[in-house]
């Protein structure tokens, strides 16, 4: 009993938020490069191009591109089994539409790739995090067909690159944020749909339906290429999964909570039955949504069913078919209100292990795939002592509750869990604030909002403390 012996234990990160090198040996700008920083209540903006003067935080990242041999020194002293990080579209194809890829980005990923193999870590990749090149999103993002063929020929260049290097594949990173259609940097991160002040309501959602049509069948096609060139690839999707409770146990608040988890549900129902649920269709029809589809479009959905499913988890949500009580644009939750049993963090993200086990159960019975935890982990306010150490014992407790109810779903529930790996390992630009000082690091880093620091990296408490629990396989928490 207990975690299997080929656990993959690890940590997770994502380009953008960490390699910097924004504009180095001929990388192309990206979508997060017109993202500025931006704090708790206070939204990152979409710049119409790099402006002087404003603040872009994943220019630098913590400059990982120039520092990821002394950095995957310190994950393998955690012990890590795997790690999880994203491969930056623009830095291969630097515009997205160009027919053949830039050496120089090529040649980087081989090299960090070969880094965590000759370190011990199986490398995790993700295809497209929050990453598309700028061209293409001011070609309409994945609402141009045009850019599912962008899409595919990077997806198999990458694959193709690193055939032997790269076992682990994810297509795209929480494809299912843009369900909260009306907060722009989602529909823009997910699907680089560009914001337009002008459209109403019922053309952005015709847009973010289009989008995710097209990444489908782009997710689908690249499935069934990996597949072509290594048959042993491990290839699955990767879903932000927020269970959703009614408030009470008022019939209308069951179905109000029901009816909200379908936008979960239905990325993971594609992805696994290759099909569009009859739900969705039914949703399609009242709202007036017309996709458009080319010939071929559902056998390519049929033909790309994903080996397993990853997800992230963070935290769990409330509803009320009374009404909203908190800002259900955060989530794109009708009838959002706080869970009164459950505590939440600086940022307001409600903290609550029992429902990880919960979601695992949730998603092996309604799905029968192997899961993947590739995220979990919490945002802190944090300042090094006297010493120039940080005691991070509420991280500890966040993550030592998480795992246990982890190990739980496993033992008791006979869910197939593949493997933890923490979100933020190393301290990261925040995706939703764009802040380094919302910290989810077992490791420092000397940097603060502005870009000034030393950026030196130091030990937290947690990594020695996540240290033991991999050398114990999860058996001492």
């Amino acid at each position: 009993m207990g975690f299997p012996e080929n656990f993959l234990w690890g940590g997770a990160v994502a380009a953008h938020q960490l390699e910097g090198a924004w504009d180095v040996d001929s990388r192309g700008p990206s979508i997060c490069d017109v993202l500025t920083g931006g704090a708790a209540g206070v939204a990152r903006k979409i710049t119409d191009g790099v402006i002087d003067g404003l603040n872009y935080p994943n220019h630098r990242g913590i400059d990982y591109y120039h520092t990821f041999r002394e950095d995957d020194a310190l994950f393998r002293e955690m012990g890590f089994k795997c790690f999880r990080t994203s491969i930056s579209w623009s830095r291969i194809f630097p515009n997205g539409d160009e027919e053949e890829p830039n050496e120089a980005g090529l040649k980087f990923y081989e090299e960090l790739f070969s880094d965590y193999r000759a370190k011990g870590m199986e490398p995790v990749v993700t295809l497209s995090h929050f990453e598309m090149p700028l061209h293409l999103a001011k070609m309409g993002g994945f609402t141009n067909r045009k850019v599912v063929d962008c899409f595919v020929r990077f997806a198999t260049t990458v694959m193709e690159r690193y055939k032997d290097l790269v076992t682990y594949w994810l297509t795209f990173n929480e494809v299912d944020n843009q369900m909260n259609m009306h907060t722009p940097i989602f529909p823009y991160t997910n699907s680089g749909i560009i914001p337009n002040p002008d459209d109403t309501s019922h053309e952005v959602e015709q847009k973010v339906w289009q989008a995710i049509h097209n990444e489908f069948v782009a997710a689908a096609i690249a499935v069934k290429r990996g597949r072509e060139i290594n048959p042993d690839f491990q290839i699955g999707c990767m879903l932000s999964f927020v269970p959703i409770y009614p408030e009470t146990c008022r019939p209308d608040d069951v179905m109000l909570a029901q009816e909200q988890m379908r936008k979960r549900y239905l990325f993971g129902d594609v992805y696994v039955h290759g099909e569009y649920p009859r739900y969705l269709l039914k949703w399609w029809e009242r709202d007036g949504i017309d996709i458009a589809m080319e010939p071929g479009d559902l056998d390519a959905i049929k033909d790309g069913i994903v080996d397993y499913i990853s997800l992230s988890y963070y935290m769990s949500v409330a509803v009320s078919s009374q009404g909203s009580t908190l800002d259900a644009m955060e989530h794109g939750l009708d009838g959002l209100v706080p869970n009164p049993y459950i505590k939440a963090t600086d940022w307001g993200w409600q903290i609550d292990p029992v429902g990880l086990r919960y979601s695992l159960c949730e998603m092996y019975e309604r799905w029968n795939k192997p899961l993947f935890i590739v995220e979990n982990g919490v945002g802190m306010y944090e300042t090094p002592d006297e010493n120039g150490y940080i005691a991070d014992d509420s991280r500890i407790e966040y993550l030592k509750s998480h795992i246990a109810e982890v190990k739980k779903a496993i033992d008791l529930d006979g869910v197939p869990v593949m493997g933890y790996t923490v979100w933020g390992c190393i301290d990261v630009v925040s995706f939703t604030t764009g802040e380094m000082k919302k910290r989810y690091g077992l490791i420092y880093v000397d940097g603060d909002d502005e870009g000034h620091g030393s950026y030196k990296r130091s030990r937290k408490k947690s990594f020695g403390w996540y240290q033991h629990v991999i050398a114990t396989n999860g058996e001492e928490l």
